[in-house]
């Protein structure tokens, strides 16, 4: 891991985790809504980007459809094309390419972008954000809980500012695929000389710990901590991490 000094635009404000979403209002994550009502805030912008089946960097967390919008596909089995035609339940915005993210941005705000991944060892989604952000003047990172992809930025886009996402124990359902020693490497940062983040994005839940309070004291790197949800969880986040990724409430 190595100090990176000139990173205050990361922390300076909140950020908003998916955009600044609320369901009740009919405002969905991940979306054009939920994206200008967090610039209009002047928070930060944290999203995800799935891969499609053409290639495209698509803004959305789940890698199917179902829980938000109608259908149940993969993302990777539709084309962009197809992916924007899917209605969403609750709002009559549609699904975005990370480059349609950029033009509603403008620079305005940073943006920090989740790539996410199977483990597999597929880097398209990570070369089409470097691609997408290299025609982007405005701040923005990419992150992920992959070092694959992170450490592939080093090569494709050495100027992108990258960090890793990470929590101390693994234990929703979602990582059952990983091995007990593959989470100890990603708890313990121990991708670090191949991956070499300029930043930590670290579970709320999880604070303090010994990883990210090396990483943030000793080696310099801020640290974000998500997703900041309570007053508690506030408190977690200003006493141990230089910023919060929140959600549920105005910051």
């Amino acid at each position: 891991m190595r100090q990176r000094n000139d990173l205050g635009w990361l922390t300076a404000r909140p950020i908003a985790h998916r955009g600044l979403h609320d369901a009740a209002t009919g405002v969905i994550e991940n979306t054009a809504a939920a994206f200008a009502a967090a610039i209009a805030g002047n928070y930060g912008i944290e999203c995800d980007v799935q891969i499609s089946a053409d290639g495209e960097a698509m803004v959305h967390h789940d890698d199917a459809l179902g829980r938000l919008t109608e259908g149940g596909a993969p993302l990777a089995t539709l084309t962009a094309a197809a992916l924007k035609a899917v209605p969403f339940k609750a709002t009559v915005d549609r699904m975005m390419t990370l480059g349609e993210l950029c033009a509603l941005a403008g620079g305005r705000v940073p943006l920090v972008i989740e790539i996410k991944s199977r483990f597999d060892g597929d880097l398209r989604l990570t070369r089409r954000v470097a691609e997408v952000l290299s025609q982007y003047s405005g701040p923005a990172a990419a992150m992920s809980f992959d070092p694959g992809p992170i450490a592939a930025l080093r090569t494709v886009a050495p100027s992108l500012t990258r960090g890793i996402v990470a929590e101390r124990h693994y234990s929703h359902h979602e990582w059952d695929r990983l091995t007990p020693a593959t989470k100890r490497h990603l708890a313990f940062f121990l991708h670090a000389p191949s991956t070499q983040p300029q930043f930590i994005a670290y579970s709320v839940k999880n604070l303090p710990a010994a990883a990210p309070w090396l990483a943030r004291h000793v080696f310099g790197l801020p640290l974000l901590t998500w997703t900041v949800r309570s007053a508690e969880d506030r408190a977690t986040a200003q006493r141990y991490a230089d910023q919060m990724i929140f959600e549920g409430f105005r910051a």
